[in-house]
């Protein structure tokens, strides 16, 4: 199956060709570990989860190396203890546990490596030493900048001119600036502010030389993938190459650029600045399953924009019910031992066509659903739960699925529902239908069939 891939520098889907197919290698941009991730920041762990699985399923999981980062030094870090008053330590150990606990929740799988900022100032140093001696950076009044019109193609990725940019772009307008343009590799830090010795005194890296340093560091100067968000393009993945490019004299850097688009609300982009957003912990809190908020974001191609509602959501969830209503009614059936459909791989493969592969998931479930006998019905279930391992979908067994979130209440919900099966044999049927809408009103749904009464939450 030849894999095609959307490559953000050239603007056009291409069959992706590993540099080496024993050790396919993918960097993508993590948190910056200071507040609890909003849906918008769990798009592309979604997104590039997939990915990474579909690379295994290709190339094999030994062959693969998935590096996410965690930004653990930023200045919205430091901003944020000073706000609460908590140690930054604090703030970073517990938003980055709270990340890893929320992803988990939405099925992701662990990335091969997750290098932190804070592991990786020696080298940091060294690349900002590199670009000051081959002339792309210069020191200035205790910072060190890169220079911008050292590189001539600057823009490339995100398409713009170095106008075009400076007009669109936030810069810090300081005297030490050579240029508008020219950004920041390390920045002086007060006493109070957590900081690292370096040639040019105590200080910490800019936010862009962090991830030019960590990829290289775990991946090499030149690897396979580059992902993130769209709102990464410029300025933070135009720095990095330019970073990465001029430390390297011009050596090749990422093979493919990936941008997942925004989340947005009503069209406009999700963001914590402008306060238009839920988080994903608050998503789980009111109740919402983790593999149903994975498949609303999957839900829509990955390149393109995704509106997520709660009603979005739900959906979802009605999705996953017909599949594990599937799954549920064919128990006693043993699936087959098989690989992925070729229709789910071929669609993943077009570019990460994930709705295409729940289509094809649909109709593999309908079919399960309407097949007449035992072998045929391991067959599709077999490749139902393929797909699902593709998709990081349909892992649970489907009574936890349907029973999901009930904890201590099970045993009382077991014990009403045989009650109420008693009520039934006594020919009690206003007692059975009393019983049925106490459930109800908890929100259990009970459906009796030939096997006997099973229940599930609304």
């Amino acid at each position: 199956m030849t894999l095609r891939l959307h490559n953000t520098l050239t603007r056009r889907k291409q069959v992706f060709e590993p540099l080496d197919a024993e050790n396919v290698r993918m960097y993508v941009c993590g948190p910056t570990v200071y507040d609890l991730a909003h849906i918008g920041n769990a798009r592309p762990v979604v997104v590039f989860d997939v990915l990474f699985r579909l690379l295994r399923q290709v190339y094999g999981a030994d062959h693969v190396t998935y590096a996410r980062n965690i930004t653990d030094v930023e200045d919205k870090i430091i901003a944020r203890a000073k706000e609460t008053g908590e140690a930054i330590e604090s703030v970073t150990s517990r938003t980055t546990q709270a990340y890893h606990d929320d992803m988990a929740a939405l099925g992701a799988l662990q990335p091969s490596v997750e290098p932190r900022a804070t592991d990786h100032i020696a080298q940091m140093i060294a690349m900002i030493e590199c670009l000051i001696e081959r002339g792309h950076a210069y020191v200035a009044d205790g910072h060190v900048l890169f220079s911008v019109l050292s590189m001539p193609d600057y823009g490339r990725l995100s398409g713009h001119s170095r106008d075009e940019l400076i007009a669109g772009a936030r810069v810090d307008v300081a005297p030490y600036k050579k240029d508008p343009a020219d950004f920041v590799l390390w920045k002086p830090s007060t006493a109070e502010q957590p900081g690292w010795d370096s040639p040019w005194g105590r200080g910490r890296p800019g936010w862009h030389i962090e991830c030019s340093a960590m990829s290289e560091e775990h991946l090499g100067e030149h690897f396979d993938i580059h992902g993130g968000g769209q709102d990464l393009i410029f300025p933070h993945h135009e720095n990095e190459l330019a970073q990465s490019l001029c430390a390297h004299e011009g050596r090749p850097f990422v093979n493919v650029w990936m941008h997942n688009g925004y989340v947005v609300v009503e069209g406009e982009k999700m963001s914590k600045s402008l306060g238009n957003f839920f988080t994903v912990r608050q998503l789980l809190e009111e109740g919402w399953p983790g593999e149903a908020i994975r498949l609303a974001l999957l839900s829509g191609h990955y390149r393109q924009p995704l509106d997520i509602t709660r009603d979005k959501i739900k959906e979802s969830k009605v999705q996953l019910d017909r599949f594990y209503g599937a799954l549920r009614a064919t128990a006693d059936i043993a699936p087959s031992d098989a690989a992925p459909p070729e229709g789910v791989v071929a669609a993943l493969s077009d570019d990460l066509n994930t709705p295409e592969a729940l289509a094809e998931m649909h109709r593999i479930g309908t079919a399960l659903n309407k097949a007449g006998n035992a072998i045929e019905q391991g067959r599709l279930k077999g490749a139902l739960l393929a797909a699902g391992r593709l998709m990081g979908l349909l892992g649970q067994d489907p009574e936890d699925w349907f029973k999901g979130g009930s904890g201590g209440e099970a045993e009382e919900i077991e014990r009403l529902i045989a009650a109420r099966i008693a009520a039934r044999k006594a020919k009690n049927f206003a007692e059975a239908d009393r019983i049925r809408d106490e459930l109800a009103a908890r929100g259990i749904v009970l459906e009796d069939g030939p096997q006997g009464t099973t229940w599930r939450l609304a």
